[in-house]
């Protein structure tokens, strides 16, 4: 086994030294208070463990690999990196007109675009950025938020915020849809030593308004590197949020990251979470409706091979009566894959006529492909209709001998079993072209 070249109990603490280190003489976030903020969150990190496999969240996850990796916190450096060095979810053709780009977890202004065509159509409250610049008019709202922000209750997304310095910012005034979907794409670029970044994305979807979200994960390269990401979206009353979210890094790299979702009465929320890269990747999805008559919409689909880990873990607490929330994850897994889904939905006495359903499906296509899944229902009402279930199949010879019998090879049987298996997801993402470069990554790894 090889030898941790860092000690678990020095990780975290080396770590926020780097912060304190990068963050000397930096004021351009101190108008939001994020020094108070920040100070609390490292509080809580440097009293907090490295998570084992004896902590009941981790049990199925071992992170003892990241401490092989002496990873540095990234710069914000002038890199020489163009949009062509860089894989995009959709061709030039059918490209998303406004995009936002992260290098190494800071905004870089040349390769974001706006297009300035679009700009008469939209809502001129409408802002789409960086924190730190941040017309003077969304200081308050972004400040009234960021001062109701709850201490972290795990450690990795306290890290995220002991470190922050900037995050991508997407408001979205009241009753205005924006029809054009807006890509923020977190790229990853190693340099010389293994680098860590830490990406930050606050969402405010105001009352009676819709948007398309597509986050995005990539790296450059397939070398070692640690992204830790915080993810926090409010929908507003009656606001109609729907979240794409791709995780598409190198092999060699470890990403952790955390969506929060605040929603609040009668609000729409739909992700669709994608993982496809890394060689450890973890998703923490949590759901907390504020408001009655919520809808929570989650799908999931994990596709990996090799020796990839990947876990997914989400919590939807529902607070007030006539709830509904709908969750389909499903995972296919080859080689010595593992996957991991623990889904927890919390309806307490207050939230009589809640309507909650969870399904985990699970397809290995290898005798050493390994899935642990935990659905689980939490249920003090006594008025409720709620459902959980998981299924581990492999591809059945039935199925695959009949497909055989009308013309087709073994080979294009199983890919065909497999594609459909994916669709049922694929088939519910916003973007079109997202959506069929993931339909040919999937037919690609058949």
């Amino acid at each position: 086994m090889t030898t941790p070249v860092i000690n678990r109990e020095t990780f975290l603490p080396d770590l926020v030294s780097q912060f304190r280190q990068l963050g000397k003489g930096k004021r351009e976030t101190c108008a939001y208070g994020l020094k108070d903020l920040r100070d609390m969150a490292t509080e809580y990190v440097l009293a907090a463990t490295f998570p084992t496999t004896r902590d009941e969240e981790w049990r199925f996850t071992n992170l003892s690999p990241l401490l092989e990796i002496p990873f540095q916190v990234a710069e914000n450096q002038q890199l020489d990196i163009s949009l062509s060095d860089i894989t995009l979810p959709v061709s030039s053709k059918d490209d998303l007109p406004l995009r936002l780009v992260f290098i190494n977890g800071y905004y870089s202004s040349q390769l974001s675009n706006v297009q300035s065509s679009l700009l008469p159509t939209l809502a001129l409250e409408f802002y789409a950025g960086n924190l730190s610049n941040a017309p003077g008019p969304y200081h308050s709202g972004i400040r009234e938020y960021l001062s109701k922000y709850q201490q972290q209750n795990d450690v990795f997304s306290a890290l995220n915020i002991a470190g922050l310095v900037d995050s991508a910012v997407v408001f979205v005034p009241a009753n205005k849809a924006i029809d054009t979907p807006i890509h923020l794409l977190f790229f990853t670029v190693p340099g010389a030593t293994p680098v860590m970044c830490q990406p930050h994305c606050l969402v405010i979807a105001e009352p009676g308004s819709s948007i398309v979200l597509v986050e995005d994960y990539a790296t450059l390269g397939n070398v070692a590197s640690f992204t830790n990401a915080v993810t926090d979206i409010v929908v507003g009353e009656n606001a109609n949020v729907n979240h794409l979210r791709l995780q598409r890094e190198g092999g060699k790299a470890f990403h952790i990251g955390k969506s929060a979702i605040s929603q609040s009465r009668n609000s729409r929320y739909t992700c669709h979470a994608i993982s496809l890269g890394a060689k450890i990747s973890r998703h923490n999805l949590e759901v907390t409706q504020t408001g009655e008559g919520t809808e929570t919409t989650l799908n999931g689909l994990t596709l990996i091979g090799g020796e990839q880990l990947a876990d997914t873990h989400s919590v939807i607490g529902f607070n007030h009566p006539h709830g509904t929330s709908r969750q389909l994850h499903k995972c296919i897994i080859d080689g010595k894959a593992h996957a991991v889904f623990n889904g927890k939905v919390f309806v307490p006495k207050v939230a009589q006529l809640t309507d909650a359903g969870q399904l985990n499906r699970n397809l290995l296509l290898s005798q050493k492909a390994r899935v642990d899944t935990k659905p689980q229902l939490e249920i003090v009402a006594d008025n409720v209709k709620c459902s959980h279930g998981a299924t581990v199949s492999q591809l059945e010879d039935d199925e695959v001998f009949y497909l055989q019998s009308r013309g087709l090879d073994e080979e294009m049987s199983r890919n065909l079993l497999i594609n459909a298996f994916a669709a049922e997801i694929l088939n519910q993402l916003p973007v079109g072209a997202v959506r069929e470069m993931l339909a040919r990554i999937v037919a690609s790894r058949t």
